[in-house]
């Protein structure tokens, strides 16, 4: 009579709770992964997308024969037995990980061997057929498939989607019940795909020089930035050294993009926004005449020109061509060091531009009110401030742009999986300085690159070019001083001068040389540009190089 009483119990009155447990024990819930969206340059090549791929799975406590198991799966995974056998003898669990990331093809194969409690999930693998061209841009995944660097760091929403998931009533072999058992399917939404501004032909060119200038034996790190002068957008960024998104794991010390995250002292580059604003306040015009000291007085120091020298009669288009230390501190004095700050930060020293990348830093830069008369005598030429290699080619867009500053951006648009495409917005200009100013800047930069200017080695064949030059003393980790941490040299320019298509802008660190940005930068500049242009289908200019006039009118 009790044995009747419990199995009513057990039959009638918890009958349905049983039934349940039962029924969710034979329950099996498989993700479905979404589709990683693909990254693509402005012509839609993929730098990035995501393939097919499985991961093995197993539920130790539906395994019946462990040993015959791992034997029979040994050849397919390519592991030793014994290491399957321990995974599949997991007391307690109920799902384990045997490989990840197989090939349809060999999964196939899996499957094919029907074995009881082995099972295969969504586990798809990222590309990046590129290489390392464009991939400190583009980023990578994690093992997780989770963006962890560049574009698939910031994009890590779009790009990844909504992965789904299947519901199953499994037999005892645990494999599904056929027909009548449960399943039910919640689909992935796959991710929207990415289309970036850069050219991957250009970003193949532009590292390669890079990677031929960090082999010279004395650059340990090269860096450019390409703009397009009229809408910002960047059309080719790298550094040497880099890394493959592919396989991260053989360079780790390099997994960031030093474009944007890493400063340097630009040196004389930064002369261009020093003679701009004194153009600007009315201090100067390229023909107005000052008799220029090879030395100038700082506070308890001097500095001096490159060499120092007789006084010089230069014009002020002399003293950007030679590249005056002296000539660009007196004309500094004039505008005075608070407008010099006021410009600084209007053509975005100092400030993230905010393009679409993580780590980007703001540079170094130090108000007015904190300087000292060394140190606004030196950050009139470029020391004393630190900038990016991508804060650089903005301040030249902004000159070549006729005055107006286009932040720089690097993402054209984003695509939906239903195809819906939406353009990124293009960031409104600002005007930092007149036409006439731009004009002017670009007259005196040409005569940076021409005969008798600091930058020769600039110049293209067909093309007017300007541009300038910069070499300052690099840093000394080992000190914190400058006394044997070598230059950084540096060039930033654009052409045609007479009618601005690109700007590039190119930082060589060299701790052991002392060569000028014009013997080494300036070089590695024109080959990047002249390919820039020639690609484009740029029209060589239809007007000959002005004629320049250095020092004083006899």
């Amino acid at each position: 009579m009790v044995v009747i009483g419990r199995l009513a119990v057990v039959q009638g009155v918890d009958g349905a709770e049983y039934a349940s447990a039962a029924s969710q024990d034979r329950l099996r819930t498989y993700p479905i992964a979404a589709m990683r969206g693909e990254v693509l340059d402005r012509d839609g090549r993929p730098f990035a997308y995501t393939a097919d791929a499985f991961r093995v799975v197993a539920d130790p406590t539906v395994v019946a024969d462990p040993e015959r198991t791992a034997l029979a799966l040994t050849t397919v995974l390519d592991i030793p037995a014994r290491e399957l056998s321990g995974k599949l003898s997991a007391e307690g669990r109920r799902h384990v990980v045997l490989k990840r990331q197989v090939s349809p093809e060999v999964a196939d194969e899996v499957d094919e061997l029907g074995l009881g409690g082995v099972f295969l999930e969504d586990d798809p693998v990222r590309e990046y057929p590129a290489g390392a061209v464009g991939g400190q841009v583009v980023g990578f995944v994690g093992d997780e498939g989770t963006g962890l660097a560049g574009i698939e760091q910031t994009f890590e929403d779009v790009l990844a989607g909504t992965p789904g998931q299947r519901r199953v009533e499994v037999g005892s072999g645990g494999n599904p019940i056929p027909s009548r058992g449960i399943d039910e399917e919640s689909p992935a939404t796959d991710g929207s795909s990415v289309t970036l501004t850069l050219d991957q032909d250009l970003q193949y060119v532009m590292e390669q020089r890079l990677r031929e200038a960090c082999e010279d034996g004395a650059t340990t790190r090269a860096s450019a930035v390409v703009l397009d002068v009229r809408s910002g957008e960047v059309a080719a960024m790298g550094s040497c050294p880099g890394y493959d998104p592919g396989n991260v794991s053989a360079t780790p010390d390099l997994l960031k993009n030093p474009a944007v995250s890493d400063v340097f002292e630009p040196g004389s580059v930064l002369k261009a926004v020093t003679l701009a604003a004194a153009l600007e306040e009315g201090h100067a015009t390229p023909d107005r005449e000052l008799t220029v000291d090879g030395h100038i007085q700082a506070g308890r120091q001097v500095v001096t020109d490159a060499h120092d020298h007789e006084p010089i009669d230069w014009t002020v288009t002399g003293i950007l061509a030679k590249s005056s230390n002296v000539g660009t501190i007196m004309l500094a004095r004039e505008v005075t060091d608070e407008k010099l700050e006021e410009y600084l930060r209007a053509f975005g020293i100092g400030s993230r531009t905010g393009i679409e990348l993580p780590g980007e830093s703001p540079g170094i830069f130090a108000g007015a009110e904190d300087w000292s008369q060394i140190q606004a005598a030196n950050v009139a030429i470029g020391q004393g401030v630190s900038v990016t290699t991508l804060q650089m080619a903005s301040v030249f867009q902004t000159l070549a742009n006729d005055g107006v500053r286009i932040e720089p951006r690097i993402v054209r648009s984003v695509t939906a999986p239903d195809g819906r495409v939406t353009r990124a917005e293009r960031p409104e200009g600002t005007r930092v300085v007149s036409k006439a100013t731009a004009d002017s800047m670009a007259y005196m930069l040409e005569a940076v690159v021409g005969p008798g200017g600091t930058a020769p080695l600039g110049q293209i064949d067909g093309f007017r070019v300007a541009g300038k030059t910069g070499t300052a003393q690099r840093a000394n980790p080992e000190c914190n001083c400058y006394d044997g941490g070598g230059y950084v040299t540096t060039f930033a320019g654009f052409a045609p001068a007479d009618d601005p298509q690109y700007v590039i802008a190119v930082e060589l660190e060299r701790p052991t040389s002392s060569a000028e940005g014009g013997q080494v930068a300036a070089p590695v500049f024109r080959d990047i540009l002249r390919y820039a242009l020639t690609a484009d289908g740029v029209v060589p200019s239809g007007t000959a190089r002005p004629e320049f006039q250095f020092t004083a009118t006899p």
